[in-house]
């Protein structure tokens, strides 16, 4: 049997996330201390203490997703429970994981590019006033037309159904206001800190594209889907401007999955806290099976 890997977003995250993990298994321990050494600060505690207002800040919060995925991955080929691997991908910052995974660069490059990212779009939301919320029912077009009108971002498609706008915070509840009247059975104001994948994120954006042009990448070993797209990319330098891209480009995880449906991939690893994509995944394909791997199984 051969699976697709798919690996969780910020959101995802939970007090107590990677414990089992640490204790079961030494590889994923290895990679939580790796992991505290490459911070110079303690990500094993905020994953495993909390509090929840620390690991949800978008600093601490994406690196412990990082971390926490790759440990899981980890985890399984320790104790030889992971089959053949077809294809990745992640919804936002879970294809940072995706392409570690993938062997785009190594554990280590990884964190230092996810921790700058976190930082980079903390300083973003700390310095604009924005917000996200689910839209539920409805089209894409709708959904377009209603960001033009309030001047906000379409920032998820995540399936048929739930689509997610991200902007100001005056524009995202006209928008949240008018929902209904637009054709949306309900919309819901999301609790995030900022307006991810907008163009409030343009600064950490540029700051980003600078920091990670010096890095190196490899091609990576299995297809990894983008986001910004929805399809493969495989050169080096293309899946760097993909990545510089997604900050504030819309997260189009309804195309990526389906991309990996129709590469013949039936069986899905969620590699992450809870099960966030299983439940998108039965609104794109009710065929798909989705198995969540967040935790040590004896």
């Amino acid at each position: 049997m051969s699976v697709g890997l798919i690996f969780s977003g910020q959101g995802a995250q939970a007090v107590g996330m990677g414990r089992s993990l640490y204790e079961n298994s030494a590889q994923a321990r290895e990679l939580f201390e790796q992991a505290d050494a490459v911070l110079g600060w303690s990500l094993t505690e905020a994953c495993f203490e909390g509090p929840e207002e620390k690991l949800t800040e978008t600093r601490v919060c994406q690196p412990a997703l990082y971390v926490h995925g790759c440990a899981a991955v980890a985890a399984m080929k320790e104790a030889g429970k992971l089959p053949q691997i077809s294809c990745a991908a992640g919804l936002s910052l879970g294809e940072l994981t995706a392409h570690a995974i993938a062997g785009t660069y190594d554990f280590a490059t990884g964190l230092k590019l996810v921790a700058e990212r976190g930082r980079l779009m903390q300083e973003a939301c700390d310095a604009t006033a924005g917000a996200m919320a689910s839209l539920i029912g409805g089209t894409p077009e709708a959904a377009e037309a209603l960001a033009q009108k309030h001047d906000v971002d379409v920032g998820n498609v995540n399936c048929p159904g739930q689509i997610v706008l991200s902007g100001s915070k005056d524009g995202i509840a006209a928008a949240v206001a008018e929902a209904k009247e637009a054709g949306f059975k309900m919309a819901v104001p999301l609790k995030v800190a900022g307006a991810y994948h907008s163009r409030l994120m343009k600064p950490a954006r540029d700051a980003f594209e600078e920091f990670i042009r010096v890095l190196d990448f490899k091609e990576p070993v299995i297809p990894v889907f983008t986001n910004t797209t929805g399809e493969v990319i495989r050169d080096p330098d293309g899946i760097k401007a993909a990545l510089v891209a997604q900050v504030t480009s819309t997260v189009l995880w309804s195309a990526c999955f389906s991309g990996m449906i129709a590469m013949g991939v039936k069986e899905f690893y969620e590699c992450g806290p809870g099960n966030t994509l299983a439940g998108l995944a039965r609104r794109i394909d009710r065929e798909a099976s989705v198995v969540t791997k967040g935790e040590w199984e004896a």
